[in-house]
């Protein structure tokens, strides 16, 4: 787990409210692997805390850093979140970042996980069978295909932006639908054995 800087994060003591800490604790998460925050985020945290922008940014960091530690933890019992302050750390602010965590920790796990660096997923599919026909003056042809649409996510470019969907378009005959299936459910299988262990 990575160290965060605790006397930055006793900053948050002098937010005018709690829906503050929170705005502050959730752009923290929001932007803890960039680089540089943009400046409209840092001049409200600034202004909001009355510190300078060099202040704003560490707190960012040092906030965004324990969100990620708890979010690594993955508890969401108040005892083990507790562990991840300092004994002489300010006690109600302490408890109110480990409430913001719990209530939190769903979104943010699901946050992390969408962000990793993945192949883009499919978010949604439909399918329809039809009948190829054709003729000609010798025999009548009539051959069934499963027309698939799937609408695929790509992997998010910028933390604060959504991805693109794309959408693909498969003819398969009814001889490939056979193996794609076989294949799909043997992969179902193989992800059942593994979930079960």
């Amino acid at each position: 787990m990575a160290l965060c800087d605790f006397t930055d994060i006793n900053l948050l003591a002098q937010a005018p409210n709690k829906e503050a800490v929170l705005k502050t604790c959730q752009e923290a998460f929001l932007y803890r692997d960039r680089r540089n925050v943009p400046d409209a985020v840092l001049d409200r945290v600034a202004q909001q805390y009355n510190v300078s922008k060099v202040q704003a940014s560490k707190l960012l960091k040092a906030v965004g850093t324990l969100m990620k530690n708890a979010v690594f933890q993955g508890s969401t019992d108040p005892a083990d979140l507790i562990k991840l302050f300092p004994d002489d750390f300010h006690k109600s602010l302490r408890d109110l970042l480990a409430k913001i965590m719990i209530e939190s920790m769903a979104s943010w796990k699901s946050q992390a996980v969408n962000n990793q660096v993945s192949l883009p997923r499919m978010v949604d599919f439909d399918w329809r069978v039809d009948i190829k026909t054709s003729s000609d003056s010798i025999a009548r042809m009539s051959v069934p295909t499963c027309l698939l649409q799937m609408k695929v996510q790509d992997n998010p470019l910028r933390v604060d932006q959504v991805p693109n969907v794309s959408n693909i378009s498969v003819e398969l005959s009814k001889e490939t639908l056979d193996t794609m299936l076989d294949g799909l459910s043997k992969i179902r299988d193989q992800l059942s054995s593994v979930a079960n262990r």
